[in-house]
């Protein structure tokens, strides 16, 4: 519905100057745009279902069963007259503004956010961890101190002016030394006419400004985790028996301390999965982000909705997995 209560009409957007009333009415029945919401509600259900119902007869038909849409549709039976009930991959439609499946263009991008996600989170445990560890040892230290400043401005500083300002210092003032640049995906082209090529460079930047905040909450949360678990009873008396600290630490507190960090890392995991718009459109990466951003600047609707149920489909998945580490880091909490 807020898709299509938004002002704009993708119609228009598809015809530029060329618009005329009749070419904008065919084209917005073509899309099934000239329905009720009810029934473009259904219709985007019945496509999404993998079980749905279509015509087969009809080629007018909104719900035509047409092999182009649909390449993989297996009929099931018949349900009489022109419907057929058929199985099917869940179709998220194809892009207003180049005709290409949805499916393709977020599959093309997604890879491309999973890499810079996956480094981003792995610098933010790497070094948080670390720092929070080093933090809960050496408390009201100076060390300690200087951890929970930067720590504190690591989560107050929003992502798009980090991105900003990294890629002003980094890749404009201090260019020269660094050899980095303030846009850049991960393909460039060669000059020399040999195609493209994966260049790794241009994922130190965002990599780094998305593992900002991760990295301040985990050295928080490792911190004050780390300090409840070495104040409860089973530490003392791990100590007064004479174990090492590191053993008391690495086996006895640092496992029990990271449930809070697990959860809020898979939360964080999860979002930059899904795309870190701001971080993605001011370096150039062209992952979900800058799909998401230019699919809404042209009002392509069905590659902004099919992210939304791409997006949403990443975080069950992670949730379901951060359900079964619960379990393997906390025995308490098994089942079974």
């Amino acid at each position: 519905m807020l898709f299509n209560v938004l002002p704009g009409d993708p119609a228009r957007m598809m015809l530029g100057q060329r618009a005329d009333s009749a070419s904008i009415a065919a084209i917005n029945h073509d899309l099934g745009r000239d329905q009720s919401l009810s029934i473009q509600y259904l219709n985007y259900l019945n496509d999404l279902s993998p079980i749905s119902i279509h015509n087969k007869t009809n080629s007018e038909s909104f719900w035509y069963l047409d092999s182009e849409k649909y390449p993989s549709a297996q009929k099931l039976f018949s349900l009489g007259g022109q419907s057929v009930l058929v199985v099917k991959p869940p179709y998220l439609r194809r892009s207003y503004q180049n005709s290409r499946p949805v499916a393709d263009i977020l599959f093309e991008a997604f890879p491309k956010t999973a890499l810079l996600a996956i480094v981003a989170i792995s610098i933010a445990l790497f070094i948080g961890l670390i720092v929070g560890i080093l933090s809960a040892i050496y408390k009201d230290t100076w060390f300690d101190k200087i951890a929970l400043v930067l720590s504190v401005s690591g989560m107050s500083v929003p992502s798009f002016f980090a991105a900003i300002l990294f890629a002003w210092l980094f890749a404009f003032v201090l260019a020269p030394y660094t050899g980095l640049s303030m846009f850049g995906s991960l393909y460039s082209v060669d000059d020399f006419g040999r195609g493209e090529y994966i260049n790794l460079k241009n994922l130190i930047l965002p990599a780094i400004v998305l593992g900002i905040r991760p990295l301040a909450i985990v050295v928080e949360l490792t911190r004050s985790s780390l300090l409840d678990v070495l104040s409860q009873d089973y530490i003392r008396t791990a100590k007064a028996k004479g174990l090492s600290k590191y053993k008391i630490l690495m086996k006895h507190s640092l496992r029990n301390a990271l449930n809070p960090v697990v959860t809020a890392i898979s939360g964080w995991f999860a979002s930059l999965m899904a795309g870190a718009v701001f971080v993605e459109f001011v370096f150039d990466w062209k992952g979900v982000g800058v799909a998401i951003v230019d699919a809404l600047n042209k009002y392509d609707f069905p590659v902004v909705m099919g992210a939304v149920m791409f997006i949403s489909v990443i975080l069950v998945i992670i949730n379901i997995l951060v359900d079964i580490i619960y379990a393997y880091l906390d025995p308490r909490i098994r089942l079974f």
